[in-house]
C-alpha cells in the first residue's frame, strides 16, 4: 500500500489534531511527522497494548515510500515499560520514564513521603470525593468547566481552554474501552480529573488535571491514590506517568510531583533506524533528540523560565477582556455549558 497523499491519519500535537502521512503496517498505523527531518514513528505508541511485533518490516515499507511527503528520514520506536532489555540489535537510546513498580497498594502506600500520605487525607477530610465516571455529555460540560480554570498551565499555554464541548469530546474520546475516568469532586465541582489507560501488564496516566482554583484541597494526590488501588485491584505491575526525564531538563515541579507520589525512573530502550543519508547525518550530530536532548540543562531551566514570564506578560496584559466575558469554547456550547481546567502534563 502506497503512503500517498490521501492517506493520512491524525495526530494530537499542542491542544490541535493535524493530519500527518500514515501507512498501515500489520495492526500498527506508522506515522510521519516533521518538516527538515522526518520522523515515522507508531501512532499513539505509548497508549498500545502491544509493542510492534515487526519492525524489519515496517523498515522495508518506509524505504520503499516514494512521494515526498510520506519519505521519513528516521524510523523510530520503543518497547514496552516493562521490558528494560533491549530485544533488538538498531541503534538505541534509553527513554527516561517515569514508573511505579506496583506490587500492591500497600506497599506504595507505605513507602510514600509523609506529606504525601497527608496530601491524600487531606483531600478526604476537606470533602473531595473521588469517584469513576462513565464518558458521556455531562463529564464533557464539567470537563470543559475545569479546563477554562485557567488559560495557563505549568508556566504555559493551556491548550485546552476555551474549546467547544465537540472539541473536548474528540480530544478525551480516545482508548475509552480500556480506560477508567477518575473525577475528583467537591460537592457537585468537578475539581481534578485523571484518565488512566490499561495497556495489559501496563497501566498509563494520560491526563491528570487538578483545578488550581481547589489546590489547597489536593484533589491531584487523591488521583493519584485512586489510580494506584485500581491497578492494584487489576494485577496490573506498572503504572506510567509520562517522562521522568525530558531529555536535558531536570529538577521541575512535575517532576517533583511524581516522585512525591511514588514514580520513579526506569529505563526503557528506544530504537532509531536512519532510513537516508540525512537521517543518518542527523542522528551522528543527536539532532534527532530535539531541543531538550541537546541543550544544557541550564539553558533549558533559563529558557522555561523566560517563556513562563512571557506567558504571564501576555495574560496579565489580556486579563481585563477575559474577566468580562467567557471564552470562545464557553460561548459556543452556550455559557450553561461552559467548564474549567487546568493539567499536570500534557494530553
Amino acid at each position: 500500500m502506497e503512503m500517498m497523499a490521501g492517506n493520512v491519519s491524525e495526530i494530537y500535537v499542542k491542544g490541535k489534531w493535524i493530519a500527518v502521512p500514515a501507512l498501515a503496517v500489520g495492526d500498527k498505523t506508522i506515522v510521519v511527522r516533521g518538516r527538515w527531518l522526518k520522523v515515522a514513528f507508531v501512532r499513539s505508541e505509548e497508549w498500545l497494548e502491544t509493542e510492534l511485533s515487526d519492525p524489519e518490516s515496517c523498515i522495508r515499507r518506509l524505504k520503499e515510500q516514494k512521494s515526498p511527503l510520506g519519505r521519513a528520514d528516521i524510523f523510530m520506536f520503543t518497547q514496552k515499560p516493562s521490558a528494560t532489555v533491549p530485544s533488538y540489535q538498531y541503534p538505541m537510546e534509553w527513554d527516561s520514564v517515569a514508573a511505579i513498580r506496583l506490587v500492591s497498594f500497600k506497599e506504595w502506600w507505605e513507602k510514600l513521603p509523609q506529606a504525601t500520605r497527608k496530601n491524600v487525607r487531606r483531600a478526604e477530610k476537606r470533602g473531595v470525593v473521588v469517584t469513576v465516571r462513565e464518558f458521556d455529555d455531562g463529564l464533557i460540560k464539567e470537563l470543559a468547566e475545569l479546563n477554562n480554570d485557567s488559560p495557563m498551565r505549568q508556566g504555559g499555554p493551556n491548550f485546552q481552554y476555551g474549546k467547544s464541548l465537540e472539541q473536548l469530546k474528540k480530544d478525551y474520546s480516545s482508548f475509552l474501552d480500556r480506560s477508567d475516568l477518575i473525577c475528583a469532586y467537591c460537592g457537585s465541582e468537578l475539581i481534578g480529573f485523571l484518565k488512566i489507560v490499561y495497556r495489559a501488564e501496563v497501566a498509563s496516566i494520560l491526563n491528570l488535571i487538578p483545578k488550581a482554583s481547589h489546590d489547597d484541597k489536593r484533589p491531584a494526590n487523591a488521583l493519584v491514590a485512586k489510580a494506584v488501588e485500581l491497578c492494584a485491584a487489576k494485577g496490573i505491575s506498572c503504572v506510567t506517568y509520562g517522562m521522568f526525564n525530558y531529555g536535558n531538563k531536570r529538577d521541575d515541579s512535575l517532576r517533583e510531583f511524581k516522585i512525591r507520589n511514588g514514580f520513579s525512573e526506569i529505563l526503557v530502550p528506544r530504537f532509531y533506524i536512519p532510513l537516508t543519508r540525512w537521517g543518518a547525518f542527523c542522528m551522528r550530530l543527536k539532532l534527532h533528540r530535539g531541543l531538550l536532548g541537546i541543550l544544557p540543562h541550564g539553558v533549558i531551566t533559563w529558557g522555561v523560565g523566560a517563556r513562563a514570564k512571557l506567558y504571564n506578560l501576555k495574560h496579565t496584559i489580556s486579563r481585563p477582556r477575559s474577566a468580562a466575558e467567557p471564552p470562545d469554547g464557553a460561548r459556543q456550547g452556550g455559557s450553561s455549558d461552559s467548564s474549567a481546567g487546568s493539567n499536570l502534563s500534557p494530553q
